[in-house]
């Protein structure tokens, strides 16, 4: 028989059995919140501010791209697009509260609940996916989404590249990176691999756009610069050196011009309870809450005995 080629993967101790079974311990630091079946686990009503816009979130990339897409619009003087952020903290399982799995029945930041149509009497819209509320909020206001027919296709179908690719960042490359309980070499070069393919595919199209469909700044770059334009800037899993990211000279040309736009700016601070005290903000539901409630403007607690 030959010999088995340089390059094969080293045979594995682990066998698949013929039915998988749910380990509940197993999971790395996501063990308490990871389950195989869907649906509340608790009764919890979600609050509700005064403004027509609820949403429901957390700082990651996804709950980003709503924040920054609602900051714009206010920046660009769409008055109705103002908006209660409530913080869902989903490290303590609080989206499989019975409220947010009504919004959300796949229990995944961001949800978002559109209380407009109840001034006339109808029904509050909810939205979930990221990308379905951009689409939502920019069909809602017409803004940021384009209506040229191939300037409208060339965006969505950046939307959805970002879509379908960030899984293979975060809950590929990030997980096994930097979560998970042990280091596993095929599947860290695996899903390393593919997000410095992706970054490629997103370096050579700036090296000929400013932005991701050309001069229009747009809800596909909303969508991918949580995402890929923290990566390249080194803040995502502290894999910027591994990923040797300083390469993507295009795509960190647009992350910092993008970076620079205050309502980025202010978008990225919501629902975010990690980082500098000054860059959280954990609820929002005024634009002053920017200048007052930020954590290192709030007094601080007093430890309970």
């Amino acid at each position: 028989m030959p010999d088995a080629p340089h390059d094969a993967p080293e045979a594995t101790a682990y066998t698949p059995p013929k039915v998988w079974t749910w380990k509940q311990g197993n999971g790395g630091q996501f063990a308490n919140i990871n389950r195989p079946v869907a649906g509340a686990t608790h009764e919890a009503e979600l609050p509700v501010g005064r403004h027509p816009l609820q949403l429901y979130s957390l700082g990651t990339p996804n709950g980003v791209k709503v924040t920054v897409m609602l900051e714009e619009l206010l920046a660009a003087g769409h008055t109705g697009a103002e908006y209660d952020a409530w913080l869902i903290p989903i490290n303590t399982g609080a989206q499989f509260g019975s409220g947010f799995v009504a919004v959300n029945p796949n229990s995944k930041i961001p949800a978002l609940l559109d209380r407009s149509p109840v001034a006339q009497g109808g029904e509050p819209i909810r939205v979930f996916e990221s990308g379905a509320i951009l689409m939502h909020l920019a069909e809602k206001f017409g803004a940021f989404l384009p209506t040229a027919p191939a300037a409208r296709a060339e965006c969505l179908s950046w939307l959805f590249w970002q879509m379908g690719s960030a899984p293979f960042l975060g809950g590929g490359f990030g997980h096994f990176y930097a979560y998970a309980p042990v280091k596993i070499e095929y599947a860290i070069d695996r899903y390393a691999m593919e997000v410095k393919r992706q970054l490629d595919v997103l370096n050579r199209l700036l090296a000929e756009r400013r932005y991701l469909i050309g001069d229009d700044y747009t809800i596909a770059d909303m969508a991918v610069w949580p995402w890929y334009g923290a990566l390249v800037k080194g803040q995502l899993y502290e894999a910027g050196e591994f990923l040797q990211v300083h390469e993507y000279t295009h795509v960190q040309r647009w992350a910092d011009e993008i970076a620079q736009r205050p309502a980025a700016r202010r978008g990225r601070m919501v629902n975010r309870v990690w980082g500098e005290p000054s860059s959280q903000l954990h609820e929002r539901h005024e634009a002053s809450d920017f200048e007052t409630k930020t954590q290192d403007r709030l007094a601080p607690q007093t430890p309970a005995v």
